[in-house]
C-alpha cells in the first residue's frame, strides 16, 4: 500500500475540490455527485491509456541512480500534473484564439464549450506530434540488438538491421510521406509541421542523454546521465498524455474537473511505476517490457492515423491492455517451461 497511498489521497482531495467547485456552480446534490463520477472516470482512462507508460519508465527508471529517481517523482509530478494538466491545454488554446494564457484561462471558466471547441479542434497537430516522438521510441527499442525476443520473426530480424545507420529515421520520414499524401490539403501542412516537431524533439531528447552518459561530460556540474534520462521520461510522459487530455474534453468541458481527474490518474501511474521497480517486476515477467513497447508502437499507430480513422479511448486503452496482457501470459508460460526443464535436469 504504500506506493499508492499518495495517489489515494490525491483522489480524495482531488474528489473534495471537485465537489466544491461544482456546487459553486449549481448547488444540487445530483450535480455534485455527477462531478464526483466524471473525476473518477477520467482517473480510470488516464490510468488505463497510461499503464503502458509506467511499464516503459520503470525500465528506465531502473537505470536511474536514487537522485534522480526521486526528483522524476517530485519534479516530474509537478510538470505531470500542472504543465501537462492545465499549461499545454492553456497555451494550445492561447496559439489556436491568438490571445494571451489569462485569456485562455479565463474562455476555460467563462466559455467552456467554446473552449473545449478549441482543444479538440487542435487534435491533428497534437496527435501528430506525440504519434511521431512515441513511433521513434518504438522504432528505436525494435531495432537494437537483444539476447531476449518475445515477438521473434520480427525483433530478430529487426535486430540485425540495426547495423543500417538511421534506419528508425528513414521509416519514420516514410511514414510521413505515406500520411502526407493522403490527408486533405487544409490538412497537410498542420500534420507535417508537428510530425517534423515530434522527430526532432525525440532526435534533441535522445541525443542529449547520450552525450551526458560520456564520463566527461557528466562529471560536470549539473549534468549527469541522470538528468537526461529525466528528460527523456518528461517528453514521453507528455506524449502519452497528448491524447487523453485532448479526449478527456469529450468526457467535460470544465478544464478543473479534468485538471483533477487527470492528475489523479497521473498519481496512479507514478505509484505503478514505484511498484514495479521496487518489486523488480520486469525481471519476473521477462516480456512485460517488450511489450509495453508494442504497446507503444500500436498507440503510436493509432494517433497517427486519428486523422482517417478515430479511435475512441476504449479502443486505444483495451489494445495495449490486451498487448500487455499477452507478454504477461508469455512471460509466464516461459516461467513455467524453464522451471520443469530445470527439474527434469536436476532429478
Amino acid at each position: 500500500m504504500k506506493f499508492f497511498t499518495t495517489p489515494i489521497l490525491s483522489l480524495v482531495i482531488g474528489i473534495v475540490i471537485a465537489a466544491f467547485f461544482s456546487w459553486s456552480l449549481k448547488p444540487e446534490l445530483g450535480y455534485v455527485a455527477q462531478t464526483i463520477f466524471t473525476v473518477v472516470m477520467l482517473s480510470v482512462l488516464e490510468i488505463s491509456l497510461s499503464f503502458d507508460n509506467a511499464v516503459v519508465n520503470a525500465t528506465v527508471l531502473q537505470k536511474m541512480d536514487e537522485v534522480w529517481r526521486k526528483r522524476f517523482l517530485t519534479w516530474g509530478m509537478a510538470i505531470a500534473v500542472f504543465g501537462m494538466r492545465l499549461v499545454f491545454p492553456l497555451a494550445i488554446v492561447s496559439i489556436i484564439a491568438n490571445v494571451s494564457v489569462w485569456d485562455s484561462l479565463v474562455m476555460a471558466f467563462a466559455r467552456p464549450d467554446d473552449y473545449a471547441k478549441m482543444m479538440t479542434s487542435a487534435h491533428l497537430a497534437v496527435s501528430a506530434f506525440g504519434g511521431s516522438f512515441l513511433l521513434m521510441v518504438f522504432l528505436d527499442f525494435l531495432f537494437t540488438e537483444k539476447d531476449l525476443h518475445w515477438i521473434g520473426i520480427i525483433e530478430k530480424p529487426a535486430g540485425k538491421l540495426s547495423a543500417f545507420q538511421s534506419i528508425e529515421l528513414v521509416i519514420a520520414i516514410s511514414i510521413l510521406f505515406g500520411i502526407h499524401a493522403n490527408l486533405p490539403l487544409a490538412d497537410q501542412s498542420t500534420f507535417l509541421v508537428a510530425y517534423l516537431w515530434g522527430l526532432l524533439t525525440f532526435l534533441i531528447v535522445h541525443g542529449f542523454s547520450a552525450l551526458l552518459e560520456d564520463e566527461r561530460i557528466a562529471s560536470l556540474p549539473m549534468l549527469s546521465s541522470g538528468l537526461g534520462m529525466f528528460l527523456y521520461l518528461e517528453v514521453l510522459d507528455a506524449s502519452f498524455s497528448f491524447d487523453g487530455v485532448v479526449g478527456a474534453f469529450a468526457i467535460s468541458h470544465q478544464l478543473l474537473i479534468i485538471m483533477i481527474g487527470l492528475g489523479v490518474g497521473a498519481f496512479f501511474v507514478r505509484g505503478i511505476t514505484l511498484y514495479l521497480v521496487e518489486h523488480k517486476t520486469l525481471e519476473q515477467f521477462m516480456f512485460l517490457e517488450h511489450g509495453a513497447f508494442w504497446a507503444l508502437g500500436l498507440l503510436a499507430f493509432f494517433m497517427l492515423l486519428d486523422s482517417f480513422f478515430h479511435f475512441g479511448e476504449a479502443v486505444t486503452a483495451l489494445s495495449g491492455a490486451a498487448v500487455l496482457g499477452l507478454s504477461i501470459y508469455w512471460s509466464v508460460k516461459e516461467n513455467r517451461k524453464s522451471a520443469a526443464s530445470q527439474n527434469k535436469h536436476g532429478t
